[in-house]
């Protein structure tokens, strides 16, 4: 089952956004939201759609400046992100419960806070609120965000951006924390890969998100007030292989009362994808389980 592709229009500072949608299945309606990285759409999100689209009617869209369509030159910004979310939540999709990985959850977990019904139950996957730079180096530099509009730049800006995603950089991103199989990422899949970040406008969304322009809070602690904030329990899963810092923030995540933490013996950051039948599972056992 591939699903059926859609397209929805989004209008963001005067600018009409064209975002791939993908709908699977019959039943109660279920969102599922990709994360935000340089090589992510809507169809890392396809595997474990298939299988939980025996129980629901699934619903998969891409974030506006990534997916594998054509963007807009803006200067995107968490704000934005979130006023995406609402619009999705409150006028498109429905759900009985959202799924969300990575920088999606975080997103997430803003909304739940605001509008719980608009969300339904929460199912977080890898869930993160810091992008790379930020986590390497430890805390936000200034040359982050002077990179971020150094890439805008219709002549550097090109070959700046072809440095963060060329073939070698996505191959050990790839292997480095992503997946956990070496041979995961074939030809055919990097070829996939690599086409997402040569869609035209690419680059403005992309490095934001690597410079943590994007990141949906500014430390640990809001991030676990949001999460703190949502009504009932969450479910937020991790694979026991994703990257050393990451895992700190997903496990302090896991201490909070409402939270309901599961680590997964296989995959990375993206387990999902990889182990698709692992990640179904734990889902499908958590949204048939009754709400607490």
């Amino acid at each position: 089952m591939e699903g059926k592709a859609e397209r929805i229009d989004w209008t963001v500072e005067g600018e009409r956004v064209t975002l791939g949608v993908t709908c699977i299945g019959s039943g109660p309606e279920l969102l599922l939201l990709p994360a935000l990285s340089s090589i992510s759409t809507r169809t890392e999100m396809l595997p474990l759609q298939q299988r939980l689209s025996r129980s629901f009617s699934t619903v998969s869209v891409d974030w506006p400046g990534f997916g594998d369509l054509p963007r807009p030159a803006v200067a995107w910004r968490p704000d934005f992100y979130r006023a995406f979310l609402r619009f999705l939540l409150t006028g498109v999709v429905h759900p009985v419960a959202t799924v969300a990985a990575g920088h999606a959850a975080g997103y997430l977990l803003g909304q739940a806070g605001d509008d719980p019904r608009s969300t339904g139950r929460l199912c977080l996957l890898s869930p993160t609120w810091r992008g790379p730079l930020p986590t390497m180096a430890g805390r936000r530099l200034a040359m982050f965000r002077w990179l971020s509009r150094m890439i805008d730049l219709p002549v550097i800006g090109p070959p700046l951006y072809r440095l963060n995603v060329n073939g070698p950089v996505i191959r050990m991103m790839t292997r480095g924390h992503v997946y956990a199989d070496p041979g995961w990422p074939t030809p055919e899949r990097m070829a996939l890969k690599r086409a997402v970040t040569e869609a035209p406008g690419a680059r403005h969304a992309s490095f934001r998100f690597v410079a943590g322009e994007l990141d949906p809070y500014v430390d640990r602690a809001a991030f676990l007030r949001a999460a703190r904030g949502v009504r009932g329990k969450l479910l937020s899963v991790h694979a026991r292989d994703c990257p050393r810092r990451s895992k700190a923030e997903m496990q302090e995540l896991g201490r909070l009362d409402n939270v309901e933490s599961l680590e997964l013996q296989s995959g990375r950051l993206s387990f999902y994808e990889e182990f698709p039948d692992d990640a179904a599972a734990v889902v499908e056992e958590f949204l048939m389980s009754s709400p607490r």
